[in-house]
């Protein structure tokens, strides 16, 4: 089987913002394991460390893994120096947490996208760039919802809402992710169609990310889904928004998805949806229950439904057949064993 051409050659430096999180550190992992070098962007070189001295430390000791610290990166020139001498950009980092008040997260996360490109745009290496976004900004995530998201589909409704004048409850706060969310992609391609950068751009909408964890600190954040339920706290997975509890996305795959939009020379200027299987927490409970009968779970959770909005993951499909040799998104089944595994090797 004759080798697929790439945007890059291998060997050649991508950077990926946020090299920490769950599906960053993935997607390095993806393109460590073809033969590229990564350059990571994290808040806290000491609180990231593992990824030196444990999951990539084969590749650091060779040379091909470095971290480098962007304490924020939504300020001017925040990637300056991260940028130099990379071919390629995956920016999956973001301003976290769900602050209510859209002054505080919806300024920073297009800054922190414009601060990138336009740092990108004066180095002449790179080549290709990779935004994260997600289906919170295309469409609201209600089960009443019944949008097709198109290549223009916008939350624009969300946008409203979220400018809306205070007080800033905090029941707003997802609101506020949703608008930050389409607001920066709105403003990625805006420069895209502005600007007209010499290199490829595309865009990846997963919607919530389950699977495997690379790090102990990785079962231990808010959006561990598989751990919460493992905990068996109800009261955290009745406050999930909708979005996060019926459509899955195993992290392998939407790891894939951002290494070929990179490296992919016919995927130019895409949204590339990143949906797996609609579910919602009993349909994962049932899953648990049938690996670890031996095990006593929760029960269901009342009133759960499951969102209809829809979308068209050809491209997407056809995209992981090529580059990951599989048909169709990984079975639910097979990310919830991939997530219980890592959780009951620390967690037994």
């Amino acid at each position: 089987m004759n080798e697929l051409k790439c945007t890059i050659p291998k060997g050649s430096w991508v950077l990926i913002t946020g090299a920490n999180g769950f599906l960053a550190s993935h997607t390095a992992k993806q393109f460590l394991e073809r033969g590229f070098k990564v350059r990571g962007t994290v808040r806290n070189l000491e609180k990231s460390s593992w990824l030196i001295e444990d999951t990539f430390k084969a590749y650091a000791e060779r040379g091909d893994f470095q971290l480098v610290q962007v304490p924020d990166i939504a300020i001017e020139h925040a990637f300056d120096d991260a940028v130099k001498d990379v071919s390629a950009i995956a920016h999956i980092a973001s301003v976290g947490g769900f602050d209510p008040n859209p002054h505080n997260v919806i300024p920073q996360v297009v800054s922190a996208v414009t601060s990138l490109l336009e740092a990108a745009l004066k180095e002449p290496s790179v080549r290709e760039f990779v935004y994260t976004s997600s289906i919170a900004a295309c469409a609201m995530p209600t089960p009443e919802d019944t949008t097709h998201i198109g290549p223009d589909t916008w939350n624009d409704m969300a946008v409203q809402l979220a400018w809306a004048p205070p007080p800033y409850d905090p029941s707003r706060g997802f609101l506020v992710y949703m608008a930050s969310k389409a607001e920066a992609e709105k403003a990625l391609w805006k420069f895209v169609n502005e600007r007209k950068p010499r290199f490829g751009v595309n865009s990846v909408f997963p919607s919530s990310i389950i699977g495997g964890y690379l790090n102990k600190g990785q079962a231990e954040t808010p959006y561990a889904f598989i751990k919460t339920i493992y905990d068996g706290k109800k009261d955290a997975l009745a406050a999930v928004p909708a979005t996060f509890t019926v459509i899955s996305n195993d992290v392998k795959d939407c790891a894939l998805l951002h290494v070929a939009a990179v490296l992919d020379p016919e995927v130019k200027n895409e949204r590339l949806p990143g949906w797996g299987e609609y579910c919602n927490w009993n349909d994962i409970l049932a899953i648990m229950r049938r690996l670890y009968p031996d095990r006593k779970f929760i029960d269901d959770l009342p009133g759960l439904t499951k969102l209809q909005v829809t979308t068209d993951s050809t491209q997407s499909l056809a995209l992981l057949k090529k580059w990951g040799g599989q048909k169709g998104w990984k079975p639910l089944e097979v990310t919830v064993a991939d997530s219980m595994r890592s959780i009951i090797k620390w967690y037994p």
